[in-house]
């Protein structure tokens, strides 16, 4: 009885593995908390917008955006992950002009009758 010789493939060697999709662990979630911090604060402005409190929704939002400013310039950039977008003095400027804007907008802008 003949061995196959070891630097040949097997027959069963040429199929190509099917590789499973790496799974998220617990500590890499974890590790998002000021994506998911600045996340969960849009849903609950969104949320007073959708209830027809658009200016407290509004307000909320810059304030929002004023706190993604804060967390990207104090959160190193390993820990900012998904909060980074481009480099660090970009990223707190943009969300600083972003936040003041819609502050400004909100305090501004009569509420329409609503007293």
């Amino acid at each position: 009885m003949t061995h196959p010789a070891p630097d040949r493939p097997r027959p069963t060697d040429a199929r190509p593995r099917r590789t499973r999709p790496a799974r998220l662990r617990l500590s890499q979630i974890r590790a998002q908390w000021p994506l998911a911090l600045v996340l969960v604060g849009m849903a609950v402005s969104l949320g007073f917008v959708m209830f027809e409190r658009w200016r407290r929704g509004a307000f909320l939002l810059g304030l929002v955006a004023l706190a993604a400013a804060v967390l990207r310039g104090v959160v190193p950039d390993e820990r900012a992950r998904l909060l980074g977008v481009r480099s660090k003095g970009f990223d707190v400027a943009f969300y600083v002009v972003i936040g003041a804007v819609v502050l400004w907008l909100a305090t501004s802008i009569d509420s329409l009758g609503t007293g």
